[in-house]
């Protein structure tokens, strides 16, 4: 098993970044308010105001970057990584976007039986993006990094894009695996006709959703870096951009912690990555791999249902997930949304514990 250059890595943002920051939020130059309340058309005016106000002048960030150097991180071949060593169950768990490995770190105090590995996606804050990555590609990087680590059996989570990394991981090469545990799925399988009434409504309820919410994708897979110029020059735009799909995509923003959202969007002003990230759904479109009917995954998978999102895109069924996946655990969550670790990072590691268990 080939061994990794593992090189210690500690978080330490530059003052003159942070007071840059700070300088440009008190200059942002405000549009007018919707003409409808609320967040109809985007992210609501004095939400913003107020959330940019402490970004500049109550959140901590030296706090949070003491608390995230407590966890032991890494650098390996421009991936950055946490690694929680306890002798545990080894699982990787894998964020997508918009977020951060700052999302699953939630989940570190209540998987006390595990060996944690939190990468960082290429392109996301502290790593580095090739010119051209996939799911797929991550995916082979994913497995050499837990196997030059020295875990020759191991598992994988993860959600969004995290999602497609372990399918992948488990696609491509399943024999390490001893499961996977998804809490979302960004892989649909192959589907000529749906085959029950559940399938269909999933899909019409999906169609529905894609025709007013889905313009951030449209937009990310086709011309990214006309995004990224403006998200990389202004924190206000950076974090009404961000912020718009924490709410609509959680099932309540005031659940997480905001902290944590800051956190998050410091790291992706700080490490100027919002536009690599953004990346992702262009490779994705052009140069990502569609699941076709003789796919099939076979190793052991859990399903974490968080389908209580505030702009709901739809509740899967088990049978179309079980077109592709090996579904041996299936829990509908009761609250949570897209961020299962910052929402409810308890509800999603009794269930990831209760099936690697």
């Amino acid at each position: 098993m080939p061994q990794l250059d593992v090189e210690p890595f500690t978080i330490a943002i530059p003052d003159s970044t942070l007071s840059d920051l700070r300088e440009r939020i008190r200059s942002t130059r405000w549009p007018p308010p919707a003409p409808e309340p609320g967040w109809d058309q985007g992210s609501e005016l004095g939400y913003l105001r107020g959330l940019l106000d402490y970004w500049a002048d109550g959140f901590d960030w030296r706090e949070q970057e003491r608390r995230l150097n407590e966890h032991p991180q890494f650098v390996v071949d421009g991936i950055h990584f946490v690694h929680v060593r306890r002798g545990g169950i080894p699982l990787i768990l894998s964020h997508g976007w918009p977020s951060t490995f700052v999302e699953h770190l939630q989940l570190v105090p209540h998987l006390e039986d595990f060996d944690l590995v939190i990468p960082s996606l290429p392109g996301y804050g502290f790593s580095e993006r090739p010119p051209r990555t996939t799911m797929r590609d991550t995916a082979r990087r994913w497995h050499a990094l837990m196997q030059g680590l020295g875990y020759e059996r191991y598992g994988a989570q993860g959600g969004d894009f995290g999602a497609a990394v372990a399918a992948f991981m488990a696609l491509d090469e399943p024999e390490p695996l001893i499961g996977i545990h998804l809490h979302g799925i960004d892989t649909p399988p192959h589907v000529d006709a749906p085959a029950t009434d559940a399938e269909r409504e999933y899909l019409e309820a999906v169609a529905a959703w894609d025709a007013v919410e889905r313009g951030y994708s449209s937009i990310q897979s086709t011309k990214p870096q006309t995004v990224a110029y403006g998200l990389n020059d202004s924190p206000a735009g950076l974090a009404a951009y961000l912020v718009e799909k924490w709410r609509s995509w959680s099932d309540d923003l005031e659940r997480i912690d905001r902290d944590v959202l800051l956190t998050t969007l410091t790291i992706f002003w700080a490490t100027q990555t919002i536009g690599t990230s953004m990346r992702d759904y262009y490779d994705t479109r052009w140069h990502g791999y569609a699941m076709r009917p003789d796919d099939r995954i076979e190793v052991p998978t859990a399903v974490a249902l968080f389908a209580n999102e505030l702009v709901s895109e739809g509740t899967p069924p088990r049978e179309w997930a079980e077109r592709l996946f090996n579904v041996v655990r299936w829990t509908p969550m009761p609250r949570g949304g897209h961020f299962a670790p910052a929402e409810e990072p308890e509800l999603l590691a009794r269930d990831i514990a209760a099936f690697f268990g």
